[in-house]
């Protein structure tokens, strides 16, 4: 099973959310994808990933999150014992979001979106101070991400598999390029 966590304020309609869909309807494999729609409440959307999870065995499972969905992606992995690929992934993310306190609509539909100063706390119980395995991550970072530092990311997998794109920006707008590579580090 794959678990894909989209970013903050995102949603399963998001680009690479889609294109991870079509490569998979493709190559025969749709039903071993699972994109949700992410609540707001971290605490909430990492109970709704464990409940997706819990039938599956850490050997069959492989989460890919973007953005917040890569900070998502690592405390499962973590957790679960499971790999995992990061896109652009918050990696501080309670410091990072603290500024998103207001109420606004999702990305992709005109849903509002309320992030809540309760979330914070929530973000920062879900940080993981060191990865004990690294080499089960794979990190995708983009250093035109106007969004994140691409040099936390790059410090914060030391020991992961990683790969620096010089073009690539927060939203990682060439995903469909690296997606090859990906599906290797998943299904290798």
């Amino acid at each position: 099973m794959i678990l894909y966590l989209h970013g903050f304020r995102s949603s399963p309609q998001s680009a690479k959310s889609q294109l991870f869909e079509r490569v998979m309807t493709a190559r025969g494999q749709a039903h071993l994808l699972m994109s949700p729609a992410l609540p707001a409440s971290p605490q909430k959307a990492i109970e709704l990933c464990l409940s997706l999870t819990k039938n599956t065995p850490k050997e069959d499972l492989y989460i890919v999150g973007s953005s917040l969905g890569g900070y998502y992606a690592t405390y499962l992995a973590e957790t679960l014992d499971c790999r995992a690929v990061c896109i652009n992934p918050s990696i501080y993310a309670a410091r990072d979001l603290a500024t998103q306190l207001e109420v606004r609509t999702q990305y992709h539909s005109e849903e509002p979106f309320e992030f809540k100063a309760s979330y914070i706390k929530e973000l920062a119980d879900l940080f993981i101070p060191t990865l004990t395995k690294p080499e089960r991550f794979l990190l995708l970072a983009g250093m035109q991400d106007e969004l994140l530092e691409w040099q936390e990311m790059q410090a914060r997998y030391h020991g992961a598999k990683q790969i620096i794109a010089p073009d690539q920006d927060h939203a990682f707008s060439g995903f469909e390029h690296y997606l090859p590579t990906v599906l290797d580090f998943i299904f290798s």
